[in-house]
């Protein structure tokens, strides 16, 4: 059966991420695919310090495993399609959530063709710009966006308030058919054959 991987970037385990986040996996489920929501937690989580030691092992893992970073690796390879959700702090998404994202990718988690979609969650201001950054990192490693019928933003202060946005849970609805239906579509048969990277700057 096939898989969505949700990660709740909140330090709250049952704050409003994880209300929209939850709106978005039981439609998944609905639709026939295995979800599982990991909580990012109140620990920390290291930033990546570009020491390349995850290119030198060349095994797909940082070479830190003092938190959650690899046992996310592992959890996203076996996955479909990922779903990221952050609370907006100052107009951001939290450290931790931007950290995960960042070791993730680099370290070499298998992404490549699989779905992705961001949620941000806010209390008032700073959702759009939250949002983007979430998505961004995807759109860097080959993850095709799930898209939905507005950006994928949900409202609400105190726990529980997500749920009384009305269209910011037929958004998380639409987004979880969305990506649903890519997952189905998309196979290794019909995937692109990519070019070898070719990294410049502006220099040269």
């Amino acid at each position: 059966m096939k898989k969505v991987l949700l990660i709740n970037g909140s330090p709250h385990e049952k704050g409003n991420t994880y209300f929209a986040l939850n709106e978005a996996a039981k439609t998944l489920n609905e639709a026939g695919l295995k979800t599982e929501i990991v909580w990012i937690g109140v620990k920390p989580v290291r930033g990546c310090i570009a020491c390349g030691g995850c290119v030198n092992a060349g095994d797909g893992h940082c070479v830190f495993n003092d938190d959650l970073c690899n046992e996310v690796i592992d959890k996203l390879n076996e996955a479909d399609g990922l779903i990221v959700g952050s609370p907006v702090y100052y107009g951001t998404p939290t450290g931790t959530m931007l950290n995960l994202i960042h070791r993730v990718l680099f370290a070499g988690a298998k992404v490549k063709g699989k779905p992705a979609a961001a949620v941000a969650v806010c209390r008032r201001g700073g959702a759009s710009a939250a949002f983007q950054t979430l998505q961004m990192p995807f759109q860097m490693v080959n993850m095709p966006l799930a898209t939905s019928q507005y950006w994928n933003i949900v409202y609400g202060r105190e726990a529980g308030e997500a749920r009384l946005d009305g269209e910011g849970m037929q958004t998380m609805r639409t987004m979880a058919l969305n990506m649903a239906w890519m997952i189905r579509q998309l196979t290794p048969e019909t995937a692109p054959k990519y070019e070898p990277w070719h990294g410049t700057h502006f220099i040269r």
